[in-house]
């Protein structure tokens, strides 16, 4: 099994351990470092609106109409001239003449001074009305005699309001929401479900966007299986776990079959990779005898990065082969995840023409403190629960990168600085969700 515990590098020669560690990069730089090689895509495709969810825009999208296109009711009442019912109060009420109130107006309906017309929520406002009065505001005349509810059942021939209404209440003009040739959104807008019902409403049933990025996913380790193992073997499940995030993050990726530790059998896998936008193996990144990676790495093209102050995912190497960025995750488990989500995340973005956004956070205080080391940036794994009122974050682990369970059954993690030298018990903390999709 290859070594990628960031405390305890394997046992090999010399300059292998101290190759590529001697420096700790910040995790910000390394970022920078990585930034400098990777181009947003060029490749554009026109998507249907339905099928748009999460892609980003290439081109700027313009409304094709107004929304509302007719001025329609924002509540169900009756729609009036404001001025019929001016003065209008308990003492001396304003009657007008109910006509057509069985029915919703119809487009296009005048109305006469004196009179209203029932309308319903998002009905158009007949011509010459510039009011709409809610059906609660008012009291439906039967006949000119019997003042109350109409509980015969039939249409009222009356209306009576005991005060005014003012000019465009509840009435929604055209445009309101939208106007025609109004401008929605700028390339690079990573498109919402939201945005695709504004989008439809707007008349736009497709769009322009980046395609997206494509990865190749390399598990390597001569030990790893796909299911039942043995004495000496591990399940793979790295490359399922990236592959899975690479979707979410708005990418698609291929899921490659296990490579072994060989140096001709890892170099060919990242030529024929080459065609994706991006490569990334996991494991054997560290310094140990079957940790090659970064010597093969090295040999098709530069590595740019090689050890990480970061912890987990120290070991993790970053490079570049003919112009295609190679992210060569480390083999455990917690240090894979967050390494992916430190570094490959933000790579997909980039890729896409977006910059990666913050995860979102949730404030907890710590029911016991959190050590660090001074220099590295430390990702704390953290429970969630309630105690006397207040959400408490209880750690699951501080170290221990192959322990898988301690990711997948927390409920995030803490970020914690490089200047910082521990958490203390009782600290007020933001926990991060770091499996929150764009």
């Amino acid at each position: 099994m290859t070594t990628d515990d960031p405390e305890r590098p394997a046992d090999g020669g010399a300059d292998r351990r101290t190759a590529g560690f001697q420096k700790h990069t910040p995790l910000s730089e390394a970022r920078e470092r990585l930034r400098e090689f990777v181009e947003p895509i060029g490749r554009l495709e026109p998507v249907g609106i339905e099928r748009a969810d999460g892609r980003v825009l290439a081109e700027a999208v313009a409304s094709r109409r107004d929304v509302p296109n007719y001025r329609r009711a924002a509540m169900d009442g009756y729609a009036l001239r404001s001025e019929d019912a001016a003065g209008a109060s308990s003492r001396s009420p304003a009657v007008l003449e109910a006509a057509g109130a069985e029915v919703v107006a119809p487009q296009g309906a005048t109305l006469s001074p004196g009179t209203a017309v029932r309308v319903h929520t998002g009905s158009v406002v007949p011509d010459a009305a510039d009011a709409v009065v809610p059906i609660e505001r008012v009291t439906e005349i039967e006949d000119d005699t019997d003042v109350g509810t109409n509980d015969a059942g039939g249409p009222p021939t009356a209306i009576e309001l005991a005060e005014p209404i003012a000019p465009g209440e509840n009435v929604a003009p055209v445009g309101e929401d939208v106007t025609a040739g109004q401008a929605l959104y700028e390339p690079g807008h990573r498109l919402r479900p939201s945005d695709l019902g504004l989008l439809k409403a707007a008349g736009i049933e497709e769009v322009s966007v980046r395609q997206q990025p494509t990865v190749g996913v390399v598990p390597t380790g001569e030990e790893l299986v796909q299911r039942d193992p043995g004495p000496g073997e591990a399940v793979e499940t790295n490359g399922l776990t990236v592959s899975r995030l690479v979707g979410r993050w708005g990418a698609r990726a291929e899921y490659r079959n296990v490579v072994t530790d060989d140096p001709d059998a890892l170099r060919a896998a990242i030529q024929r990779d080459l065609t994706k936008d991006v490569i990334v193996t996991t494991g054997g990144t560290s310094v140990g005898q079957r940790d090659l990676l970064p010597e093969v790495l090295a040999e098709l093209g530069e590595v740019v990065v090689h050890g990480v102050a970061l912890q987990p995912g120290h070991p993790v190497c970053l490079g570049v082969v003919e112009d295609t960025p190679v992210l060569c995750l480390p083999g455990y488990p917690v240090s894979c995840i967050v390494t992916a989500v430190q570094l490959l995340r933000p790579v997909l973005h980039w890729l896409s023409g977006t910059e990666p956004d913050q995860p979102p956070t949730r404030p907890a205080t710590l029911t016991r403190k959190i050590e660090s080391e001074p220099g590295t940036r430390t990702f704390a794994r953290v429970e969630l629960d309630a105690e006397a009122g207040q959400t408490v974050a209880r750690p699951t682990r501080t170290k221990g990168a192959g322990v898988l369970s301690s990711v997948a059954l927390a409920d995030g993690w803490i970020e914690i600085e490089p200047g910082v030298e521990g958490l203390p018990e009782g600290e007020l903390v933001a926990v991060q969700n770091w499996e929150w999709q764009p």
